[in-house]
């Protein structure tokens, strides 16, 4: 079938993986997971096992002589009824630390979701193969980012050269944890959600735990995030909490210091930021649930709205301004024992004046210009001098 290269086939396996806490082996290939088994074991929401399976900030990283590169891969892909099929994923090549394509899959399997039934139907296709040419000649470190936004199962890696392990880059590892804000949603490529780039601006190691809806303080991801070794840790919290209308007050504030108390049983002196919710006006002073508005969705648009009621703050309902305050009361109190534990307001990352020049497409999550400058501004506020995660060699 391939005529124009003579072919080395490679096994995919965790060696030549980045950013994934685990590797399913299925009848075809493998399968990249970012939460491990033991944690995927205490799961039962559908939503949390589908974004963990996305491969975000996963990638395939390999040294090679290769000046061209092909990978079969069997995507899972998300459909919704009534609205215009969504963007496939991209996979994205870095060559020496450089950009250098990108390219995507046809065929995979497809779930369609009608939001008005709640409902979810599988339909199987074929796997597709990523195909990428023209590479420079000689020995070079190559990575493919896998779709961010895709399940990704990799059935086979064949290269016009051997390939062989990539070199330890010798940079500090940064394990972050998010919302679907963190895990890309509306990311233009792998390498455009805003912790990638923070994380290429920053000169460090990305693995990234922003799982789409389902930054909930559960306890086996910071039993996740404990076990994984790291040198720099951050938990963007909020936004997941509020539009699951998932606790109270009450609940949140302990929640919160169980969630830190196990971390640091895995990483007792490890720089650790705290970084609270972006601006997002729907709920910032609106408790949830949060739930979609299905009036545009023929035009392609959807949008989300808050269903709470204001007044219900005083029975303890969460909005993002209660759990700002709250998040930053819990740091100043731990700090006073914790030098190593760190705050950010995440207003200083996306605010009222971003909001007005750059706002949030559907009400709830930002657009590819706004993930950059999220990115950009963790990068300046995090690992500048000045920041919790500057480098102190």
């Amino acid at each position: 079938m391939h005529t124009e290269h003579d072919w080395i086939t490679t096994p995919v396996t965790a060696g030549l993986l980045r950013g994934a806490l685990d590797v399913e082996h299925t009848g075809r290939g493998v399968l990249p997971h970012r939460l491990p088994a033991r944690a995927r074991a205490q799961n039962t929401d559908a939503q949390l096992a589908m974004a963990e399976s996305q491969p975000s900030g996963v990638r395939l990283v390999f040294r090679t002589r290769a000046t061209a590169v092909e990978l079969d891969a069997l995507r899972t892909k998300r459909a919704y009824a009534g609205a215009p099929p969504r963007p496939d994923g991209v996979y994205e090549l870095i060559v020496d630390g450089r950009p250098t394509g990108q390219a995507g899959v046809t065929g995979g399997n497809t779930v369609t979701v009608d939001m008005f039934a709640g409902t979810a139907e599988q339909r199987p296709g074929p796997a597709g193969t990523v195909r990428f040419t023209g590479l420079p000649d000689g020995d070079k470190d190559v990575e493919i980012w896998l779709p961010h936004n895709e399940t990704t199962e990799l059935i086979a890696l064949r290269t016009d050269a051997p390939v062989e392990p990539a070199r330890d880059p010798g940079r500090r590892v940064w394990l972050h944890h998010g919302s679907s804000i963190s895990h890309g949603s509306d990311a233009a490529s792998p390498t455009g959600i805003w912790p990638a780039l923070a994380a290429s601006l920053g000169g460090v190691e990305l693995i990234n735990l922003g799982l789409a809806g389902s930054a909930l303080l559960d306890p086996f991801t910071a039993r996740t995030l404990r076990d994984t070794p790291a040198d720099l840790i951050s938990v963007k919290i909020g936004i997941n909490v509020v539009n699951a209308d998932l606790m109270r007050l009450r609940a949140f504030g302990p929640a919160v210091h169980g969630f830190l108390d196990t971390i640091r049983e895995g990483h007792p002196t490890t720089p650790l930021l705290v970084v609270s919710p972006i601006l997002c006006p729907i709920h910032e002073d609106t408790p949830g649930p949060c739930a979609p508005d299905f009036s545009g969705m023929s035009a392609g648009r959807l949008r989300f709205v808050a269903m709470g009621d204001p007044a219900e703050r005083a029975s303890g309902k969460l909005t993002l301004g209660v759990i700002r305050d709250e998040l930053a009361r819990i740091v100043r109190r731990r700090a006073a024992d914790d030098p190593n534990l760190h705050h950010l307001d995440g207003r200083e990352l996306y605010g009222e004046t971003d909001f007005a020049e750059l706002p949030l497409p559907d009400g709830l999550h930002p657009d590819a210009a706004t993930h950059r400058l999220i990115g950009e501004r963790f990068a300046r506020l995090a690992f500048t001098a000045d920041g919790p995660f500057a480098d102190q060699k």
